[in-house]
């Protein structure tokens, strides 16, 4: 069962700029809350509050109890936006679910024990294809993460997603493929400028060399001379 979080909202009309603007700064975010084929309700949440709820992570992954009007509507918030200089929430849509819904969500992927994998301690590099993958599940049972395990994974080895132990009753909406996840790539070493650099040594030896085997011929050349 998925966690169900608990907001404090209050019904609000659907108001002009100036109310809204007021509305922030008597310390509360508008939002709206849709779907089910019921008509949109406009609601304000503390903004405090929801700024707790933003900070645990997450958010948009958890289900939350709303309650309306004496009424308690299951909700997953959809989306959030933010101020562009003071990142403060400005506004949250929720949607509204049936307890029996299927929804298509985004789902974070978790990488466990990096200290155990071979490769990455023989200098390679996790790269991650896809920090998300989109799975259909129930509203009540949404993962809060995938788990993908790198012990004794060693260079050139790939994560896909069969090899990951998935959640009952979610199901990857990619179904045509075996869809890497992770590779763990061979490090990079030499960069284009450090072999040009070595390139740059290396002739400037050689020369140095020759320079110094012509300049000694001529020294001895010269002393005979003087003999």
């Amino acid at each position: 069962m998925a966690e169900i979080g608990e907001l404090l909202v209050e019904a609000r009309e659907a108001g002009t700029k100036g109310a809204v603007r007021a509305l922030r700064r008597a310390g509360r975010v508008p939002a709206v809350v849709y779907g089910l084929d019921m008509p949109p309700r406009t609601v304000s949440i503390e903004q405090r509050s929801l700024e707790l709820e933003l900070h645990r992570g997450g958010f948009m992954n958890r289900l939350y109890n709303l309650k309306i009007d004496d009424k308690v509507q299951r909700v997953l918030p959809r989306d959030v936006q933010f101020h562009v200089v003071s990142d403060q929430p400005l506004h949250v849509d929720f949607l509204r679910l049936s307890e029996d819904a299927v929804i298509e969500i985004m789902v974070p992927v978790v990488f466990l024990n990096e200290e155990a994998c071979d490769g990455i301690r023989r200098g390679g590099i996790l790269n991650v294809v896809r920090h998300e993958i989109e799975f259909s599940c129930r509203a009540d049972a949404i993962p809060e993460h995938i788990e993908c395990d790198l012990t004794g994974l060693d260079i050139g080895d790939s994560i896909h997603i069969s090899h990951v132990s998935l959640p009952e009753g979610a199901t990857p909406t990619i179904t045509d493929r075996d869809f890497t996840i992770a590779t763990i790539a061979a490090p990079s070493v030499y960069t284009e400028a450090e072999e040009e650099a070595e390139e740059g040594e290396e002739i400037e030896g050689e020369e140095g060399a020759e320079a110094e085997e012509g300049a000694g011929g001529e020294t001895e050349g010269e002393g005979a001379d003087r003999e």
